[in-house]
């Protein structure tokens, strides 16, 4: 079930028969190879998609053909340039910069891992490209797309294996 959708630095998300509202970053978007981590941008490019993470105390696992992975407490993600887990899922506590998965503002209670910087994974590119849970408003977000949580779950029911979402100027 491969599917393509493009996130438009103009707000719209689309494909799959879907128009939709997203947040992208509010470093705006560049190409990836100016990325650099913490810069806020969103990344120029298509992008795989990996899988899924959810909040199981907050519910089953979405319908999805990504493989999906409950999230745990102890869960975060690496953006230490420094570090030799440096983008990626890491237990908690832990040495270096990270991002907790397990947030109280339900962020991150869906969120796609997105194959960007991640074979290989190059220090200091930018780390934790995600597709995730919107903030009230679509306020930016620090590099991610972000879509309402029921726009995010219909989107998630057409992802799978192969499938890529493009982000554009």
């Amino acid at each position: 079930m491969a599917s393509h959708f493009t996130a438009f630095a103009d707000g719209r998300f689309e494909g799959e028969g879907l128009e939709l509202r997203c947040a992208l970053g509010k470093g705006g978007v560049k190409p990836a190879e100016a990325k650099r981590e913490g810069d806020g941008a969103s990344p120029i490019g298509a992008w795989p998609v990996r899988r899924v993470f959810y909040r199981p105390d907050k519910g089953p696992p979405p319908e999805t053909g990504l493989p999906a992975i409950g999230l745990k407490p102890e869960d975060g993600w690496s953006d230490d340039p420094s570090e030799p887990s440096y983008n990626r899922l890491v237990p908690l506590p832990c040495r270096g910069s990270h991002e907790r998965l397990w947030r109280e503002d339900g962020l991150y209670d869906l969120v796609v891992e997105l194959g960007y910087n991640d074979d290989p994974v190059v220090a200091g590119m930018g780390s934790a490209i995600f597709l995730h849970v919107a903030r009230a408003g679509y306020a930016p977000t620090e590099g991610c797309i972000a879509l309402a949580e029921p726009d995010l779950r219909a989107v998630l029911r057409l992802l799978g294996g192969g499938s890529v979402i493009e982000i554009r100027a």
